[in-house]
């Protein structure tokens, strides 16, 4: 639950404000073409904050975590290769106007994630007791 109220809190971030604030931080990691970073801009906060409501509601966990991961794979290849060509970003943008941090302190964190999702998704028995799925295959077998 808390990986996924994370990814709410960033992605519904993203959407309350301007789509143009998110491309502007995509825009600095030079990473994608202009066109790109506007579909990106507008569709990845839609994306993280739904994954973020399935991983707090415990749904279609096994995919979902799957996804998570992806995602914070891709995350971390921005950030490394930022750090690694030295752009002059401050700050990550990962969660808005909300709160900032550093690039290195952003990588750590999107890696101490990583991690956590990659235990839970061998320990989905553990992960699953107060899920969706669990509640779902209960009442498919009464």
């Amino acid at each position: 639950m808390v990986i996924g109220g994370i990814f709410v809190v960033s992605g519904f971030e993203k959407l309350i404000g301007p789509y143009q604030n998110f491309l502007y931080v995509i825009q600095n990691h030079s990473f994608l073409p202009l066109f790109l970073a506007e579909f990106v801009a507008r569709v990845l906060p839609w994306i993280e904050f739904c994954l973020g409501i399935f991983l707090v509601l415990g749904l279609w966990l096994r995919w979902t975590l799957r996804a998570v991961m992806a995602l914070l794979l891709m995350f971390m290849a921005v950030v490394i290769q930022a750090l690694i060509r030295n752009l002059p970003i401050g700050e990550c943008g990962c969660f808005g106007a909300l709160i900032s941090f550093p690039l290195p302190v952003i990588l750590a964190f999107d890696t101490t994630i990583f991690v956590l999702a990659w235990v839970l998704s061998f320990r989905r028995k553990e992960a699953e007791c107060c899920s969706m799925d669990r509640y779902l295959a209960q009442n498919e077998n009464a």
